[in-house]
């Protein structure tokens, strides 16, 4: 029989994360020096430590209203409650039997007033990005509905400013083309979603409950086996622990750059864009985003150290080979496209010659042409941009 030592440890293996994280992704784990703690702010339970090239979530202080993703700049927090390809499915499906998307946060769900076959439902709304809404949108998609109330007595209620934050920065991308799709956050059901039989949203109700109650004897009957794949599981753990952050981060000997992470969630939002309008005559000349971000380098201060284009997560700033007619200048390349304002280019300078700044041309953000931007040369025995890509 099993001691209560054993059933502790047990439990602790079954925990599950509504959050999981890519340590890696992570620009605070790439180089401590990095101010980013976007997720810890926007975190309501103090759940996320980062420290020492670490990033950890408390997953039993976790109460798993995903604000934390939303706001992360480099996607290294990734959700799964829900898991993003089953909160589109849902919505998929919601939306054909609406006729219009509809997502609802838990609590709302939870008054039975909407048809349950006709929203999808998230723990809160703060789980909601840009990418998601504008995918939406940008498929022919008039107006997507945004479900909560009440926020003021909710637990998850301090995630509001978030909530707030993400609605208005999917707005600006959608105006910046010129397209009339809308986001409408309300406190009630549009009409197309509301219940018309109440016993059916509660039989509804009471479905879930005993489909959730039995999976806690399956549940049981594979935590032993579980127990076993999670002790390997610590132990490779502890062997990962051991590997140095160049390990970890798979940096290479003699490497001028750190590997790079690619932007994915720029170039799908950019892709959303295209589709919303014409990106050779957009609405807007310039838009303030979080998500994307331009650079601006004090070239009579810059040494050329190249520390911006080491660090740099997604390969926004790179070593130009243009040659600069002022033998006291050179350039490097600038992509906004892939600039997701994570702000460690400033973090890693040297000089404090380098701005992130959150607003970018429209036009150049579309052109996926780099920049030139110029700096100032490196002295020679400098070899961080002398050395091998």
């Amino acid at each position: 029989m099993p001691s209560l030592n054993d059933l502790m440890e047990m439990m602790d293996a079954l925990e599950t994360k509504a959050v999981i994280t890519i340590p890696t992704f992570c620009v605070a784990v790439r180089n401590r020096h990095s101010s980013c703690r976007k997720c810890a702010d926007a975190c309501l339970a103090d759940a996320i430590t980062i420290d020492k090239n670490n990033l950890e979530i408390s997953a039993g202080a976790c109460v798993g209203c995903g604000a934390c993703v939303a706001v992360c700049p480099t996607s290294a927090l990734v959700p799964m409650d829900p898991m993003p390809d089953d909160l589109a499915a849902a919505v998929v499906e919601t939306t054909q039997a609406a006729g219009v998307p509809v997502i609802a946060c838990a609590r709302k769900a939870a008054r039975n007033v909407g048809d349950p076959d006709k929203y999808a439902v998230v723990p809160c709304l703060a789980r909601m990005e840009e990418e998601f809404l504008l995918e939406l949108l940008s498929h022919g998609i008039e107006e997507v509905f945004l479900v909560d109330g009440d926020c003021s007595t909710c637990k998850y209620r301090a995630a509001v400013p978030a909530i707030d934050d993400t609605v208005e920065s999917a707005r600006a991308l959608v105006a910046a083309m010129g397209a009339e799709a809308r986001i409408t956050r309300t406190s009630e059901f549009p009409e197309a979603a509301r219940v018309a039989d109440m016993r059916k949203a509660m039989g509804a109700a009471r479905r879930e409950f005993f489909t959730s109650s039995g999976h806690y004897a399956k549940d049981v009957a594979k935590s032993a086996a579980e127990k076993v794949v999670n002790d390997k599981l610590k132990q490779l753990h502890l062997q990962k622990q051991e590997q140095s952050l160049r390990e970890k981060l798979g940096v290479k000997n003699g490497a001028g750059k750190m590997p790079t992470i690619t932007a994915e969630r720029n170039m799908n939002i950019l892709d959303a864009m295209t589709r919303l309008g014409n990106p050779e005559e957009p609405a807007e000349p310039e838009m303030f985003t979080r998500i994307f971000g331009d650079v601006e380098v004090d070239a009579e201060k810059c040494s050329g150290c190249g520390m911006c284009v080491m660090f740099c997560p997604t390969d926004a700033l790179r070593k130009s080979l243009d040659k600069h007619p002022d033998e006291d200048r050179a350039y490097m390349e600038f992509s906004a496209a892939d600039c997701v304002q994570c702000n460690l280019c400033a973090d890693a300078c040297l000089k404090h010659c380098i701005e992130v700044i959150p607003v970018v041309s429209t036009a150049e953000l579309f052109d996926f042409e780099p920049r030139l931007v110029e700096i100032g040369v490196a002295k020679k025995g400098n070899k961080l941009f002398n050395r091998n890509r």
